[in-house]
């Protein structure tokens, strides 16, 4: 393992403290519980909005903390879920009055310690809904859940959320917003290589010389299949048709489109996949009216990306476009 660490057990309190350090004018980091918030929080009558998860996605969910998004994300050790007691804290440090929205993405730990800790927030007085994500289209039940993971639309819902707690919205109409977002996002990807958590010191999974995981997870849990390597153009397919089919898809439509490197892919690479999903698209008669390309949720330096699509409607649209600015994501400020 050769990674630009200190003591493996350091690595997300240091990575952290060096994130604080980069951008002390959008947040700030608490470390006892921890937690990332917005440097102005609690922005009075504006609702909240949470996410958080396991370490090693970065991006998401500190990289998406500030205007216009995030208020708080709650970063647990390294794919392990964060407590109830940072999420009770995160709370509480951005409750405005307004009431909070957590945004989760569906992994058994994540929605039992958000669960915990939205009913330790409601016993002292503050109201809390949830969104829960679950997107991928690549497996149904995995190693970390319970019905379909959680994974790149999480990215869409923080940021249509987030702008219209922004304008304004009272808490039920961005968690209703949230929700639109998850029934309308899909997601799937697949991995080159397996990722190195640093405590564990050696890969999570092998892959024989010429081999892929078609759908892995984000904690690198096992995908639909085991699969020679390919042409982008075949595999960029294989999992676009997968996500349009699931929906389903139709043409006419109109999408907000995210590839996403999961770590250790070069953008390189990366506007080649997109190139191809935008080929696919057209061919269907899909439009694609929005999009993102590079890492903003990865696993650690996994090889590999994922492709997300959200059917978008003029309210989705106007919202995305609104003004935000975060360590990941700025624009219009």
């Amino acid at each position: 393992m050769k990674k630009l660490i200190n003591d493996p057990g350091d690595v997300v309190r240091e990575s952290l403290a060096g994130f604080a350090a980069a951008h002390s004018d959008i947040l700030k980091v608490c470390f006892d519980p921890v937690y990332v918030v917005r440097a102005d929080a609690p922005v009075t009558g504006k609702v909240g909005i949470i996410s958080g998860g396991g370490s090693g996605h970065e991006p998401l969910h500190g990289g998406f903390v500030g205007q216009g998004m995030l208020d708080a994300a709650c970063p647990g050790q390294v794919f392990t879920s964060p407590s109830p007691d940072q999420m009770e804290a995160a709370t509480s440090a951005v409750d405005g009055g307004a009431g909070v929205l957590h945004i989760v993405k569906n992994y058994t730990g994540d929605v039992m310690n958000f669960e915990m800790a939205a009913e330790l927030c409601e016993a002292s007085g503050t109201q809390v809904e949830a969104v829960i994500i679950n997107d991928d289209v690549a497996v149904q039940d995995s190693l970390y859940t319970a019905g379909r993971r959680g994974t790149g639309t999480t990215v869409m819902a923080e940021k249509i959320c987030g702008a219209a707690a922004a304008r304004g919205y009272d808490l039920s109409r961005v968690a209703a917003l949230g929700q639109k977002v998850n029934d309308k996002g899909r997601s799937m990807g697949m991995a080159l290589s397996s990722c190195t958590v640093p405590a564990a010191g050696k890969p999570t999974f092998e892959l024989g010389e010429g081999e892929i995981e078609m759908g892995v997870g984000i904690h690198g849990e096992p995908g639909r299949e085991r699969m020679p390597l390919q042409p982008v153009r075949a595999l960029a397919a294989y999992m676009a048709e997968t996500i349009l089919s699931d929906l389903p898809f139709r043409g006419g439509d109109r999408v907000i489109a995210m590839v996403s490197g999961l770590g250790g892919t070069p953008p390189l690479e990366l506007y080649i996949v997109y190139g191809e999903l935008e080929l696919i698209l057209r061919a269907r008669q899909i439009e694609v009216s929005r999009r993102l390309v590079g890492n903003y949720i990865t696993s650690l330096d996994m090889a590999g990306c994922s492709i997300s699509l959200v059917q978008a409607d003029d309210e989705l649209l106007s919202l995305w476009d609104d003004p935000v600015h975060t360590p990941a994501l700025r624009w219009g400020t």
